[in-house]
Order: C-alpha cells, then structure tokens, then sequence
C-alpha cells in the first residue's frame, strides 16, 4: 500500500511539473503570447529551473533546448524512481539501463505532447464556439493553427463548420497506439 502511494505521489508531482515544462516548451515553440494568465502561471512555475539552465544549454533554431532537456532528465529521473519502487535494482545501473531510462522518457514525452496536443485542440474547438474573443483564444489559437493548417489544406469546412480538430483528434489517436506499443518494447528490456 505504502508503494502504491509513493508511486502515486511521485508520477503526480513528476507529472505535472513535466507537463508544465512541455507546455512552455511548445508556448515557446509555436511563439505563442504569454501575456495571458496560463502564459504567466507557467512562466511563475518554471522560472526558477529554466533560467538558470538556459546559462547552461542555449536555444537553437528558437528551440528553448534548456526546457525540453530538464522536461526530458526529470521525466527520466521519474522513471528511474518508478523502476526501483517496483523492485528493480537501483545500484549499479549499465549504461544500457540508463539509456532505457532516457529512451522511456522520451517516448513519454512523445506521449504528453500528443495528450497536450489533443486538450489544446478539444479547448480550443469549445473556445471558437462559445466565446471566440476570450482572452486565451489567442493563446489557443497560437497552439493550434501549425497543427491545423494540414488538415484546413485537405478538408475545407462544410456548412461553416471547421472539421481539422476532428481530424487532427483522429491523427492523435492513431499515433498514440504504436507509441503504446514501442513504450511496452523498451520498458520490456528492464
């Protein structure tokens, strides 16, 4: 029971602030406004972590690579925590073992990016319904137009009806289930 808690805790508190770090990563990304209030909570969260680090590991081609590296090593750190709270061995890890380690976090960043992707598009869709000229509409509309813009190109809107998130949902989806199975893969060889 006491496992069950402890691992609940750290994928809890893990989680979120590796979610957090993503979602500044892809507000960066996608030159989204950060005058808004979720721009600003973010920021406020992250500061004291990311700007010491971009002294460290500067961005490249207006990638902030200091937020997607420290989003990637705790993530890692998380798996690791978790590995050894199952019982695995958490002394004298190969390199091998920590390169598992780093590759299951990455592809669970792969995965939050996609559950990211799919709330940004579902609140974006219930914003351009209810209240197109809320304050974050801007925001969302920032995140979405690069990811919609494909599926705009292939399916014009019907009646006024604007079916890329629907499309883009779908696409998320479909990339979502190999990435289930290639996660089973790599965490198979711990």
């Amino acid at each position: 029971m006491l496992n069950q808690i402890l691992r609940f805790l750290l994928d809890t508190v893990f989680g979120f602030f590796v979610f957090v770090l993503l979602v500044r990563f892809y507000l960066q990304l996608m030159r989204a406004p950060f005058r808004n209030p979720l721009g600003q909570f973010v920021t406020a969260l992250t500061n004291w972590l990311v700007l010491p680090a971009r002294r460290l590991i500067p961005g490249m081609f207006g990638l902030d690579l200091a937020t997607f590296l420290l989003a990637w090593v705790i993530e890692a750190l998380l798996v690791f925590l978790l590995y050894v709270l199952r019982g695995g061995g958490g002394g004298g890890a190969s390199g091998a073992v920590v390169g598992i380690f780093f590759s299951l976090a990455l592809l669970e960043l792969a995965r939050f990016s996609l559950y990211l992707l799919i709330g940004v598009v579902l609140i974006q869709a219930v914003i351009s319904w209810v209240s197109p000229y809320a304050p974050l509409a801007p925001l969302f509309n920032a995140l979405t137009a690069p990811i919609l813009r494909p599926f705009r190109r292939i399916v014009p809107p019907i009646g006024n009806v604007d079916l890329s998130p629907l499309f883009a949902l779908v696409a998320a989806q479909l990339l979502l289930i190999p990435l289930e199975y290639v996660t089973r893969a790599v965490a198979g060889l711990l």
